[in-house]
C-alpha cells in the first residue's frame, strides 16, 4: 500500500504485522513507499504523531534492501516518549516514516577484508539482519559473523533464523551455510557447556575473541557504552574508524552514540 504524504519530510505508512518476542522486545513491519531506497545497514527516523506533532526516533531497517516491506526491531521503555506508545501498535495502524534513510553501517565504509564481524547488543541486532541477507556481503567476505550480546536468552530475537544459518532464505541460504556464523551471549543467564558468556568487550580485550586489522572488518551497533568501549579497544589493536568518505577497518553508528 502506498503511503500518503504528511508534510514535506515523512510519509504515513500502514503497520502490516507485529511480533512480540518477550515483554520488552518486539518487531513490526510497515508498508514501503515506492520511492524509498536504502543500503543494507542504514536507519531511518520513524514514529507517531503526539499532541499534533511528529515524535520520531532512529530505527535501523531489519529488512532486506530489496524487500517489499520495511521491518524494524524495537525495545519497550515504559516511560519512553515514543516506545511507551509504539508498543501498542497493531496491524492497520499508521506510522510516520521519514523520507531519507541515512547511516554509516554500510559495506562501502569498510576497506576490503576477509572476515566481517557484526557486533551488537540488544536491538543493535537490527542492521545485521539486513546485512546478512544481502548477497553482496557474501561476495565481499570469506566469513560473516554476527555477535549478539543480551542480558537474557529471551532477548535473543530472531534466534531460530540466525541459528539455522538463514536456511530458509531463498537468496543467500547457500552462501550463508558456508560462510555465516552466529555467536551469542546472554550475560545474566547460565552459559551453555563450552560457551563463553562474558561481555564481548572482555573477550576482545583478553584475546579470546580474536580480531586482526589486517584481515578482519568490524561493525558496531547497540548500547552507547558497548560501542565506545569496543571502539577504543579496536583502535588500540590498530583498527581505524571508517566512513563512506574514507573507508576504514571498523565502523560504528555515530547517530546512536551522540
Amino acid at each position: 500500500m502506498k503511503g500518503t504524504e504528511d508534510g514535506m519530510n515523512h510519509s504515513v505508512e500502514k503497520v502490516l504485522w507485529v511480533r512480540q518476542w518477550n515483554e520488552s522486545l518486539f518487531s513490526f513491519a510497515v508498508t514501503r513507499p515506492p520511492s524509498f531506497r536504502f543500503l543494507s545497514g542504514q536507519f531511518v527516523m520513524l514514529g507517531l504523531p503526539v499532541d499534533g506533532k511528529p515524535l520520531l526516533r532512529a530505527y535501523s531497517m531489519a529488512s532486506q534492501h530489496y524487500a517489499e516491506e520495511l521491518e524494524f526491531l524495537s525495545i519497550i521503555v515504559q516511560d519512553g516518549p515514543l516506545t511507551s506508545r509504539l508498543q501498542h501498535i497493531k496491524e492497520g495502524d499508521e506510522i510516520l516514516l521519514a523520507a531519507k534513510p541515512v547511516g554509516s553501517l554500510v559495506l562501502d565504509a569498510l576497506l576490503p577484508g576477509k572476515n566481517l564481524h557484526m557486533i551488537g547488543t540488544g536491538t543493535g541486532l537490527a542492521p545485521w539482519l539486513s546485512l546478512i541477507r544481502d548477497p553482496d556481503v557474501y561476495d565481499r567476505f570469506d566469513s560473516v559473523n554476527v555477535q549478539h550480546t543480551v542480558r537474557a536468552k529471551s532477548d535473543l530475537a530472531y534466534f531460530d533464523m540466525l541459528s539455522s544459518k538463514l536456511a530458509d532464505d531463498p537468496l543467500v541460504a547457500e552462501e550463508a551455510a558456508a560462510k555465516f556464523s552466529y555467536d551469542w551471549a546472554a550475560t545474566r543467564d547460565a552459559a551453555a557447556p563450552g560457551q563463553d558468556n562474558r561481555r564481548i568487550t572482555d573477550r576482545i580485550r583478553d584475546g579470546s575473541y580474536k580480531l586482526d586489522p589486517e584481515t578482519d572488518r568490524v561493525m558496531l551497533c547497540g548500547s552507547m557504552a558497548m560501542i565506545k568501549e569496543t571502539a577504543a579497544i579496536l583502535e588500540g589493536l590498530g583498527f581505524t574508524e571508517g566512513a563512506m568518505s574514507h573507508p576504514g577497518t571498523f565502523v560504528l553508528e555515530r547517530a546512536f552514540v551522540g
